[in-house]
């Protein structure tokens, strides 16, 4: 399996959060081409894209963190436009980072690590997983409480 740097021209990493996105075009070769902030929103979803097509004309890749959570809006996005994403686990972060970490820093590492990577992550679909899991979690419930032993009755008599 060849590795995603001899796929695509570069790169968009992408460090998600509740009110912000931080972006960042890296060549194949790991150089950082550019870097952009946009907010979390479809307004901000559009401009991540122009900044992708304006930076990486060609074939590129997104490499996202969080998708299952903050990044989920913009996977959705980016796949209804037809753009290769992939998923990038967040890195585990040291109890005192002492300011040495920014938003920018972190989507530089998706990025890279997206290319180094042998065994890409293709994100969840949220549609049918999330029905089922909705399905799955409604017929739990019926299905303990059957199962549980029937409540002793009080014993207790009222005058």
């Amino acid at each position: 399996m060849a590795v995603l740097a001899e796929q695509v021209d570069g790169v968009i990493g992408v460090d998600t959060h509740r009110d912000t996105l931080a972006a960042v075009a890296v060549s194949p070769i790991g150089a950082v081409l550019n870097s952009t902030d946009a907010p979390a929103n479809a307004r901000g979803y559009r401009r991540l894209l122009d900044f992708a097509r304006q930076h990486i004309p060609g074939r590129r890749c997104w490499a996202v963190e969080g998708i299952g959570s903050y990044g989920a809006g913009l996977a959705s996005f980016l796949d209804q436009a037809d753009e290769q994403v992939v998923e990038v686990c967040r890195p585990k972060r040291a109890a005192n980072r002492g300011g040495r970490k920014t938003d920018m820093l972190d989507a530089t590492r998706a990025a890279k690590e997206a290319l180094a990577t042998e065994h890409l992550i293709q994100p969840r679909l949220r549609g049918e997983r999330e029905a089922l899991r909705v399905l799955l979690a409604t017929r739990h419930s019926p299905v303990k409480a059957q199962c549980l032993p029937p409540r002793p009755r009080s014993t207790s008599s009222r005058p």
